[in-house]
This record gives C-alpha cells, sequence and structure tokens, in this order.
C-alpha cells in the first residue's frame, strides 16, 4: 500500500513538473503572466497608488482641463481636469470585476446544462442542445446590445447582457466533454456499484473537463473585457462618471484628434490587457496539454 501511494505521489510530482515545464517553455506566455499580473495588482490597489483618487468621480478641476502628458499627469487630463492615468488605472477594476462576473455566471449555467445534456442524451440533450444552439446563432456582441438596450444602462446591466450570450458556449464544450468520457471505465464502474447521475456528473466527470473549461475561461477573459468595453463605447454599458475604458474613450472621442491622449491611454489598457490574457491562456492551454488531449 505505502508502495502505491509512494508511486502516485511521484506520478503527480512528474505530472506537476512536466505542466509548469510547458507553461514556461514559450516566452509569451510569460509576457502574457507579467501583464496580467500587473493589471491585477493595479485593480487591488488601485486607491492606494493612484496619484489622483478624485479621478473616479465627477470632480471638475477647470485649470487642468485637457493638459497634454506631462510630469504632473503622465496620460494628460480629460476634458474636465481629471488625471488620465488615474481614471485608466481605476478602469482596470472595473473591466476585471466584469470579466469575473460574466464568465462566472456563464460557469454556473453552462457547465450544469453541458454535463446534464452529454450525460443523459436523448430527449434532455435534444431540448438543453437545441436551447444552446438558438443563442449560438445569434452574434455574442448583437445578442448583448439587444438586451443591454432593453435594460437600463449600467455596469451591472451590462454584466447580465454579455452574460446571455456566453453561457452558451460553456454548455456546448461541457456537453462534448462529457459525451466523450462518460463512456470511461470508471464511469461505467460507478454506475454498476449504484452511484447516483449527480454524483457521476459532478465528482466523476466534471473534474476530468476542468482543464478545458479552465483553459476556455483564461482565453475568453480578454474577450469579455472587449465586449464590455464596446457597450461601454455605445453607451450602454457602464455611465458617467465610472472610469471603465469603454465608456472613457466614448466620451473623449469628440475631442479627438487634438486631445488624443484621453481616448488612446484608454484604448491602449484595453489592447494590452487583451494581449496578456490571450498570451497567457495559450500558456494555460499547453500546460494542460488540451490539443493533444
Amino acid at each position: 500500500m505505502e508502495n502505491i501511494i509512494e508511486q502516485t505521489s511521484e506520478m503527480n510530482h512528474s505530472s506537476r513538473k512536466k505542466m509548469r515545464k510547458r507553461f514556461f517553455r514559450n516566452k509569451m506566455t510569460i509576457v502574457g503572466l507579467i501583464i496580467v499580473t500587473v493589471v491585477v495588482l493595479l485593480a487591488l490597489l488601485a486607491e492606494f497608488i493612484v496619484p489622483y483618487p478624485d479621478a473616479n468621480t465627477i470632480a471638475v478641476n477647470f485649470k487642468e482641463m485637457n493638459k497634454a502628458p506631462s510630469a504632473l499627469h503622465f496620460f494628460g487630463t480629460d476634458e474636465i481636469g481629471r488625471d488620465v492615468l488615474s481614471r485608466t488605472i481605476y478602469g482596470a477594476r472595473y473591466s476585471l470585476m466584469m470579466a469575473a462576473v460574466v464568465l462566472s455566471i456563464a460557469v454556473v449555467i453552462g457547465v450544469p446544462l453541458g454535463l446534464l445534456a452529454g450525460y443523459h442524451g436523448g430527449f434532455v440533450n435534444s431540448v438543453i442542445m437545441r436551447i444552446t444552439d438558438i443563442f449560438l446563432a445569434i452574434p455574442s456582441l448583437i445578442l448583448a446590445l439587444t438586451v443591454a438596450a432593453i435594460l437600463e444602462p449600467s455596469l451591472m446591466n451590462s454584466m447580465i447582457a454579455i452574460s446571455f450570450g456566453w453561457w452558451p458556449w460553456f454548455t456546448r464544450l461541457t456537453q462534448a466533454e462529457t459525451l466523450k468520457i462518460k463512456n470511461e471505465q470508471f464511469i461505467i464502474s460507478s454506475e454498476g456499484i449504484g452511484a447516483s447521475a449527480t454524483r457521476i456528473m459532478f465528482k466523476e466527470i466534471l473534474p476530468n473537463c476542468l482543464p478545458t473549461i479552465i483553459v476556455k475561461i483564461s482565453t475568453d477573459i480578454g474577450f469579455v473585457i472587449l465586449t464590455g468595453a464596446s457597450l461601454g463605447f455605445l453607451g450602454l454599458g457602464a455611465q458617467p462618471p465610472t472610469p471603465e475604458w469603454g465608456t472613457m474613450i466614448s466620451e473623449a472621442r469628440v475631442y479627438l484628434p487634438s486631445i488624443w491622449w484621453s481616448s488612446v491611454f484608454p484604448g491602449l489598457a484595453i489592447l494590452v490587457t487583451i494581449l496578456g490574457f490571450s498570451f497567457l491562456g495559450d500558456g494555460i492551454r499547453d500546460a494542460f496539454d488540451v490539443r493533444s488531449q
């Protein structure tokens, strides 16, 4: 028995070592990890590191209106004198919060439905997947715009609107993984000893789906942030004075090209953040070796 435990421990250690090696073998993954770490730290510590904390409000400073980037304001100031750097840092918090909420809702709804459809099959699978196909037939951004237009424009409602188009992807993914796993010998053995369907789905099948689900989450974060910024830009997301990146670009676009910094720096923040999560997602996919699976 001790030998079996030792062998299992060695196998787990070897597996973790291989995962770390696959994760760090791509230099762009390291770049992505650094970018994501910096963005997360900025979001968490925004109140303590921003040079002008009142930039998160509607505070007006006419003496500092539309100042170009300088030593006092590295990213310049906006049309009412607020520091753009401070607002951009605050914006990281709202964008990451949006991604976390949207993907949490999508996973909570989509994964159980995918497990039910894949494991039970038949009529249950047909009903769930046909509903899923209806949602998938509509582009996510178009569906989000439609729902956001119906609801009152706000940050929370934009999260709900984006979630409408995101859960079907997790349903489809989980259903496909469940179909592959449910005929494995360990599932048949669990059914043979009388294990309940709920236990089999959530204790046996779900853990084996997690690597693919985690990879999907990591690669979707950037797309959620971009979709949220799109809603904010169109006036259907976070409302002023909330310093959400898309909203900041929308407010500043009327002053282009003369006051370019008010929109360029939030736009660069979106670009860099999306690239960071994209590179990191590729590294996580390589670590779990999903492609070979």
